[in-house]
């Protein structure tokens, strides 16, 4: 007997997806992430555009993602123009990356994947049982928000972050706000970890996974970084930015505007998960404590450990923006001006990590400094196939084989992934000779 199971709209997660699988019997016979959003076509916006304006114009992919997008960009026409950004640069972007970080996952966790867990329609529903819950949901993704505004200008599409350099530096005394918010930042980043401790245990699916992410170098970060290191249960592999497309295979498929990303033929995750299965060495002891707490396997071939990484990132990015921010009140901040940019003919490749994942910007710009080529390769996109490849695998996995059941669990590890619909969305218009 033929069956359906299919999710419409899936809620609770930034744009408009789908997902359908198809069954014969008990066997999975097909399955569909289904992208319905609207087209961005970014790389051809900023086809023609001058250095200077790249970056604001990407940065409008998202309003979630803006940091991710401004600081790639940036970095990614650093690299084309030849210039390496100062030591304060590299200390305050990456500062900008945990507030963002931060922001994310807290709305993730709090706002759209804990109701999952405790059988809520959303979190205003779950308010009015679990208002202490929500509240440290709140603080969090507002700390997050308080960090952006500092470092870049504003909490959404950063302004002050420029090519060489920042327009404007944090004064002492927002330093010292930041401070005193990360200290009870850190208080409530235990209070959350308690908190994730006493949610059902959620194992859908438990499979083979290849994961992908930026190496950081110590510490563990998002920023600073230029390997690309891909590890399954056969090894890694290590991979410079410029060969992003040795690690990526996109193709396109019918139901979706989203591209699928394959590595050698096979799916791959990114995201946090993903980032501390190659990064897990790089922890402080906080960080560890945090995962013994949370009972979390490295690597996790469990699609919903996600949530938990996310938990783990948080206490990360909480106690590293208050070293980084405790250090610059204690050192004090150079009065830099941005390094000039002289255009030239070249192409510039950069990789961070994104909340969602890894992120890819490549430009080549000709030598009056304008945009020739682009190219951005988004965390979503990239997890598209990973996404269908977990769906299968719970549903073949599940002895629990009742339609309504198994869409609950499909739609809560697609939430897990924590999609960034609208980032996802890559397509192209072909032009045909007449």
């Amino acid at each position: 007997m033929k069956r359906k199971i299919v999710v419409d709209h899936l809620c609770r997660v930034e744009g408009h997806g789908g997902i359908t699988v198809e069954l014969d019997g008990d066997v999975v016979s097909d399955v569909q992430f289904q992208v319905f959003e609207g087209l961005r076509l970014v790389e051809g916006l900023v086809r023609g555009r001058r250095y200077e304006d790249v970056s604001q114009i990407v940065s409008r992919i998202c309003a979630i993602c803006s940091v991710a997008h401004a600081l790639t960009s940036l970095k990614a026409t650093e690299e084309a123009s030849g210039i390496e950004s100062s030591p304060q640069t590299v200390r305050l972007r990456d500062l900008m990356y945990r507030g963002e970080n931060i922001e994310s996952h807290a709305l993730h966790l709090f706002f759209l994947a804990i109701p999952d867990y405790l059988d809520y329609a959303g979190a205003a529903e779950m308010a009015a049982d679990h208002r202490e819950a929500v509240a440290l949901g709140l603080r969090l993704k507002q700390l997050g928000n308080a960090i952006q505004e500092t470092i870049g200008g504003r909490a959404v599409h950063p302004v002050n972050a420029i090519l060489g350099g920042f327009g404007k530096l944090p004064s002492f005394d927002q330093l010292i706000s930041l401070q005193r918010r990360l200290r009870q930042g850190m208080v409530d980043c235990e209070a959350a970890v308690d908190l994730f401790t006493t949610l059902p245990s959620t194992e859908y699916c438990q499979i083979d996974t290849t994961y992908a992410a930026k190496r950081s170098p110590d510490p563990y970060g998002y920023y600073p970084g230029d390997e690309i290191v891909v590890r399954s249960n056969e090894g890694s592999e290590v991979y410079d930015p410029g060969d992003y497309r040795a690690v990526i295979r996109e193709e396109t498929v019918p139901y979706s505007h989203a591209k699928l990303s394959l590595h050698k033929d096979k799916p791959f995750m990114v995201g946090a998960l993903a980032r501390l299965a190659i990064d897990h060495d790089r922890l402080s002891s906080r960080a560890r404590h945090a995962v013994r707490m949370l009972g979390l396997p490295l690597p996790s071939g469990n699609p919903m450990d996600n949530n938990k990484a996310q938990m783990v990132e948080l206490v990360i990015d909480v106690e590293h923006a208050l070293l980084t921010v405790e250090q610059l009140i204690d050192e004090g901040l150079q009065q830099e001006k941005p390094i000039a940019i002289h255009p030239r003919a070249d192409t510039g490749t950069a990789v961070t990590e994104a909340p969602r994942g890894l992120l890819i910007h490549s430009y080549t710009y000709d030598s009056d400094g304008r945009v020739v080529a682009a190219d951005v390769v988004t965390p979503t996109a990239m997890n598209a196939a990973s996404m269908e490849n977990h769906f299968r695998h719970a549903v073949e996995q599940s002895v629990e084989k009742d339609l309504p059941e198994l869409k609950r669990k499909l739609e809560m590890i697609a939430r897990a992934y924590d999609p960034c619909i609208s980032c996802s969305v890559h397509l192209v218009r072909k032009r045909h000779a007449i």
